[in-house]
């Protein structure tokens, strides 16, 4: 007798792996194509490359600004590539050792790349805007990682799992970023006049990103959050679990 097809999955579930497997592999994508050009070339170099991104404007910074940078690149991706392992339900399940390190390796990641975020912030491309849209999501990116693991430490697995879906959804800003920016550039392109000026109209798409890459984000995050029953966000909580 052939053996019985097996069902296949929810609808629910299989768009939980489709959004998963997209999140992963969109993060190891970004960590990758953020992270390596600055493993392998000066910021000089990087600068005087057509493709220098913003190395432009750190190359000439004093030092510590240039090692903040740095830091918040290589933490920053780091938490990027090891942040969605932590919501597979198979790693936590039949690895939990496994899943509370990696989340400890996270975790630090996330501090001190928030941390050398708020160092950087100051000098960012995008002047006052990028002041308080980047240093806002690095004191968020911050806030919401202490209090994951403070809810953790309190044995409160539900909201330790609330305030790390809304750090990683902060952390995915890092993505988000890097889809808007094309985005924003094409949908000025039927309004440019005369010869295209790229480094205008980037400069524009620049000036939103700093609240567009993470504000959505978060929204999402909140209503996952709410879709699975986890407790919700009170500015209460976050004061007590920073306690």
């Amino acid at each position: 007798m052939a053996p019985a097809a097996s069902a296949p999955p929810p609808r629910g579930r299989l768009g939980t792996r489709i959004a998963w497997t997209w999140v992963l592999l969109s993060s190891l994508a970004i960590a990758a194509f953020a992270v390596t050009p600055y493993l392998t070339a000066s910021l000089r170099s990087l600068a005087d490359s057509p493709s220098g991104g913003l190395a432009g404007n750190y190359a000439d910074q004093p030092w510590p600004i240039q090692l903040a940078l740095y830091v918040h690149i290589v933490g920053g991706g780091f938490a990027l590539v090891v942040g969605p392992l932590q919501f597979w339900r198979g790693l936590r399940t039949r690895h939990p050792r496994v899943h509370r390190w990696t989340g400890r390796g996270y975790l630090t990641a996330v501090g001190v790349a928030g941390l050398a975020g708020l160092v950087i912030a100051p000098v960012n491309d995008a002047g006052l805007v990028g002041l308080f849209g980047f240093g806002t999501l690095g004191l968020l990116w911050l806030a919401t990682g202490w209090a994951g693991y403070r809810s953790i430490r309190r044995g409160d697995v539900a909201s330790h799992r609330a305030w790390m879906m809304r750090n990683f959804s902060l952390t995915y800003a890092a993505v988000t970023l890097r889809i808007w920016i094309p985005l924003l550039i094409l949908v000025q392109v039927p309004f440019t006049t005369g010869a295209f000026d790229f480094d205008a109209v980037f400069a524009n798409a620049y000036a939103v990103v700093p609240f567009l890459c993470w504000l959505p984000n978060l929204v999402v995050a909140e209503w996952l959050i709410a879709r699975r029953g986890l407790p919700g966000f009170r500015p209460a909580t976050l004061v007590a679990s920073g306690s």
